[in-house]
């Protein structure tokens, strides 16, 4: 009796392999999303904390040098480059594992197509074998009906 063999195993290996891929390189791209959100967050604190500190600073009456209201302009300045350009990253990085999971869907889908249709093959190569099984069965019946006549 043969072995069943699917013709297309090396398409399906190939296939599961780039899934695999896929998934790899989705789950890094979110995990550097993660990484992009957090960075914001530690942004927008220091951003906060810089603002408490300014408010308080010119708040109580003291006199502010022109040179202390620089720094901090500056620092104002800087840090909402620094948030602007984390935005931008998190924009990028969002569009980036959006692709990377729409490549994964894909493959997912045809992997799953190899898959039925090697589950189809194979069922009907055991309906083929459990016919021939069967109809040597059958001769083998008629033959002992035969000679025991």
């Amino acid at each position: 009796m043969k072995k069943f063999k699917f013709q297309l195993e090396t398409l399906l290996k190939v296939t599961q392999r780039k899934k695999d891929d896929a998934e790899l390189k989705f789950a890094e791209v979110s995990r550097r999303l993660e990484e992009c959100k957090k960075k914001l967050e530690t942004l927008l604190i220091e951003m906060k904390q810089g603002q408490t500190e300014y408010t308080e600073l010119t708040s109580e009456g003291k006199r502010v040098t022109i040179g202390v209201i620089m720094s901090y302009n500056a620092f104002f300045n800087w840090k909402r480059q620094q948030i602007e350009d984390q935005q931008k990253l998190i924009l990028k990085t969002t569009s980036e594992r959006q692709q990377k999971l729409k490549t994964l869907m894909e493959l997912m889908t045809y992997l799953k197509s190899i898959e039925q249709l090697k589950e189809k093959r194979k069922r009907e190569y055991n309906e083929e074998i459990l016919f021939e099984e069967q109809k040597m069965l059958d001769e083998i019946g008629l033959q002992l009906h035969i000679r025991g006549n």
